[in-house]
Formats: C-alpha cells, structure tokens, sequence
C-alpha cells in the first residue's frame, strides 16, 4: 500500500532520514521503533506532507506523493495521530470532531461517521459539547484518533499514542488501534512501548540515527537479542 524508498530529509546540516527504505503492506500493522531523536516523527511527517524530502521517494499504491502538500495526502487517504494529540482544545469535542470531515473524501459522509465516532468512544459522547481542553489525557487521545478517522482514511500513522497515558488507558488505546485494524484500517505504529508494539505488529523497522538497521517480522525483532538489550533491557 505505501512504499518508502530512500527517502533523505535533513535539518539545515543535520541529516535526520538518510536512505530510508520500508514497506507497509495493505491491512498490516507495521510497527517503527528506535531511541529519541532516531528520525521516527521526521519519517512521520514527511509521509504526511509536512516536511519536504531532498531524495527518495514515498509511493503510495504506485503513486509518488513525496513533495505533495499535506491536504492533498490527507484527501488520498493518509491520516495523522500525532504525538501530544494536537486537538483544538478551546473547540468542543463535536467541534473537533466535525474538523475532521472537512477534507473532500469525507464531507459526503460526515453524519454517518460522526456517528460511528460517538459509538465507538462513548466518553465522547457523553461530554460532545465540554470543551476538548477540559478532557483528560486518555479522553483527548481518543478524540485525536476520533478525528482523524472522521477524514476516512485509508492508513493511519500513530505517533506515540500512549505517551503521558496511565497503563490502563494505555491498553484501552492499544485495543482501539487493534480492533480498527481488525476491520481493515492499515496501521503505522511509532510507540515507546516497544515491547507492546513489536507485538501488535505483523512486521517491524528499526530506526538509527536516520537509517534502518533492523527489520522482520514483528516476533522476529521481539526475540533479536540487538532489540532486547537496547530497548527492552534484557
């Protein structure tokens, strides 16, 4: 579905991404793992537009989309969890919400999916008109994917979606990002729980300093020992 083929992205003289390739097959969950500062948002972004690459390109069902401005991937069907969920938090939930159908694809179906959304995360419901800063941590993350899904994507990217989240609303997200690929939604998931992510998905990449050095099935790199001792402290 999505094919990233040496893709270069610097900042001034610092290179974040040099020569990063991946795969993300259609209906997977493909999980990005590696330290702080690796290059895992900066390979986030420019997916989605909001940086521009020196090189490489970013394929999407055959389709070279890298340069493409960000509404214009959004409209094809590329959406954005991203890190510290970015909701407008003086809007109320609904108001969050309906922003998330306002790209062409989704417009035609907003009712519809605005449905679904209050169904699938009743705390949303309950509070539709509170103002979306005033809800708590776990709250906000699940408006965050609420809106996102309202644009009716295709493959959603997830950036650090347990961050700051107590361990049982932790595993709550990490259950609504199962169960929506379960219905066919395409994942790419960058998570600090790496253990958990490995798990979750069907194949893996390790980011170093801008360059991929490991990747496998997400069971294989969960048993590399390289894995274990850097991010898991076995």
């Amino acid at each position: 579905m999505l094919a990233v083929e040496n893709l270069e992205v610097s900042y001034g003289d610092v290179r974040a991404l040099d020569g990063v390739s991946l795969e993300v097959p259609e209906g997977a969950i493909v999980a990005i793992v590696g330290a702080n500062g690796a290059g895992k948002t900066t390979l986030i972004r420019t997916i989605a537009g909001m940086l521009r690459p020196e090189g490489g390109r970013i394929m999407l069902r055959g389709d070279n989309i890298a340069g493409l401005p960000s509404h214009r991937i959004c409209n094809l069907g590329i959406g954005q969890v991203a890190e510290g969920r970015q909701i407008f938090p003086t809007l109320s939930v609904l108001e969050n919400l309906e922003m998330g159908a306002m790209l062409p694809r989704a417009r035609g179906e907003q009712a519809k999916n605005l449905e679904r959304m209050l169904a699938m995360f009743p705390r949303l419901d309950e509070r539709k008109d509170q103002a979306a800063g005033t809800l708590s941590g776990g709250e906000q993350q699940m408006l965050a994917i609420g809106r996102c899904l309202m644009s009716k994507p295709n493959l959603v990217m997830f950036d650090e979606p347990s961050l700051g989240l107590a361990p049982a609303i932790v595993q709550h997200v990490l259950q609504t990002i199962r169960d929506l690929n379960r219905e066919g939604l395409t994942c790419v998931l960058v998570e600090q729980n790496v253990a958990v992510s490995l798990k979750l998905a069907s194949r893996a990449y390790v980011l170093e300093n801008g360059r991929v050095t490991l990747s496998g099935t997400g069971a294989a790199l969960l048993a590399d020992d390289r894995v274990r001792q850097a991010y898991l402290g076995m």
